[in-house]
């Protein structure tokens, strides 16, 4: 299982990587498509900044691309060589995930560009003497 203090938690759980506690999105559904791209500006919990600088998320869309390149090769091996479908229903199969996926896709890659740089503190824990 993937628990607090792992990357993968931040970024499956859009949470803040910071503290693992904050939401990332406002809208935690990533199919509303009217808030699909509405972030937090800070993290609600820790006050962690979600956009170090400007523009910032530009290198997102290079995480977005080896996460559809790493979804095109599963789909390429189920399909072709396990199921030995032929290239067009293949190629419709790869379209239908990643329109569907779309939206997911979009917020798993700023998540995880963040988790990049930002860096997980874990919570000061008090003893009572």
């Amino acid at each position: 299982m993937i628990g607090k203090g792992t990357k993968l938690y931040s970024i499956f759980a859009a949470k803040c990587p910071s503290c693992h506690e904050g939401d990332f999105f406002i809208d935690q559904n990533a199919y509303h498509f009217k808030d699909m791209f509405k972030m937090h500006k800070r993290c609600p919990k820790c006050n962690q900044s979600y956009e170090p600088e400007p523009n910032f998320y530009y290198g997102a869309m290079y995480i977005s691309y080896a996460y559809t390149v790493a979804i095109l090769l599963m789909v390429l091996l189920v399909c072709q060589v396990m199921l030995d479908m032929e290239l067009w229903p293949t190629v419709g199969v790869l379209a239908t995930i990643l329109i569907l996926g779309g939206p997911y896709l979009f917020r798993l890659s700023r998540i995880t560009w963040l988790n990049i740089f930002v860096k997980y503190k874990k919570p000061i824990s008090r003893k009572n003497d």
